[in-house]
């Protein structure tokens, strides 16, 4: 059956294009529902389309959409990174939508090419996480993708390549690893650092100052594209993370950041009889330390102090977070805090300069 690629507008056809989540998904014993910032988000009227262009793909085979994908170009992450690449974003097929896939994959890429980029990213980038490898069955945190295996098939046969390897920490709270974070923070103390919960800071401050500590720490993070203050106010507008969430202050400045948001369980679709395990029920994390205290034990006590909160209102796992495959500092503060592996993630990138076709 032939496949036609269509630009939705309006919300009706955002909609369905949202909705196609769902679908995929649908079979699974355990997923996240479709987030409620995508909708809001392509009918622009969120902070994030401030500073981006994005433009939404979708494939249908017989009247039925059955594949989606969103160009985007972001200019903040261009104007950092002086590197001329585009992200496909929000990208899900049905099984056996091979060709559907394909086509809004090469529709995405062409519309990049187009405004004179020269690659396409998909898998990390404008809140996009990686593709997971490995864990398909597992509910992972909320941020995380539960993507289908057949995804990386697809991805590449239109053309990308594999670009960057992630892997995701977690572990299950002891006795032992509860004395390690507290120790962890009273050694940071004793060294002169206040570990200050965000909602300790005046409501004004506080996403402001999450903007400007992530953004410093992360600048060289492969890919990091720069958070506003209107974006890092969207994280904290629940209030959920405002008591998990820490900054670390040296000498009345602010030297290192811990955000931490728990999920919310009741949020997630389960099937009947499915219930999820304890390792199921965890948390997102970012941490981050400015250079000149590095070294010093500031980022296990900042997630130290998050994990013990945490275990306060009943936390049994937690999260420490997705990190590249080569950031061996980070690895290690993971490790430190008890954390092990528990998943596999990658992104990957097209050569745009091949033309707005890959070979077939």
């Amino acid at each position: 059956m032939p496949v036609r690629v269509e630009k939705p507008e309006g919300e009706g056809a955002l909609t369905e294009f949202v909705a196609l989540f769902d679908r995929v998904y649908a079979e699974r014993a355990a997923h996240w529902p479709a987030s409620p910032l995508h909708l809001p988000m392509l009918l622009g009227q969120t902070p994030i389309t401030k500073e981006r262009e994005l433009q939404p793909f979708v494939a249908r085979e017989g009247g039925e959409l059955v594949a989606r994908a969103c160009a985007a170009v972001d200019h903040p992450y261009l104007a950092l990174w002086k590197d001329a690449v585009g992200h496909v974003l929000l990208f899900e097929a049905l099984p056996q939508a091979r060709e559907g896939a394909r086509a809004v994959l090469d529709a995405a890429c062409e519309w990049l090419a187009g405004r004179g980029l020269q690659a396409a990213r998909t898998g990390f980038g404008l809140f996009e996480t990686p593709y997971n490898t490995d864990a398909y069955q597992t509910l992972p945190p909320s941020i995380m993708r539960q993507n289908p295996p057949e995804y990386h098939a697809l991805i590449k046969q239109a053309g990308f390549e594999t670009e960057q390897g992630y892997v995701d920490y977690a572990l299950e709270v002891t006795p032992a690893l509860r004395e390690r974070w507290q120790g962890a923070l009273d050694a940071a103390r004793r060294l002169g650092f206040e570990i200050v919960p965000l909602r300790a800071l005046p409501a004004e401050e506080r996403a402001p100052l999450l903007s400007e500590l992530w953004n410093e720490t992360f600048a060289s993070h492969f890919g990091w594209c720069p958070l506003s203050p209107d974006l890092t106010a969207l994280f904290l507008a629940d209030g959920s993370a405002l008591d998990t969430s820490v900054v670390a202050i040296a000498a009345g400045e602010p030297v290192g950041f811990c955000f931490v948001m728990p999920d919310d369980p009741s949020h997630a679709v389960l099937a009947p009889g499915r219930a999820l395990a304890p390792s199921e029920r965890r948390n997102v994390l970012a941490i981050g330390v400015r250079p000149r205290a590095r070294g010093r034990g500031v980022n296990y006590a900042m997630a130290g102090y998050a994990y013990l909160e945490l275990v306060r209102r009943g936390w049994t796992h937690l999260s420490y977070t997705l990190v590249l495959d080569d950031n061996w500092p980070s690895r290690r503060t993971g490790e430190g805090l008890g954390a092990s592996l528990c998943a596999n993630y990658v992104a990957y990138r097209r050569d745009l300069r091949r033309g707005h076709g890959a070979p077939r």
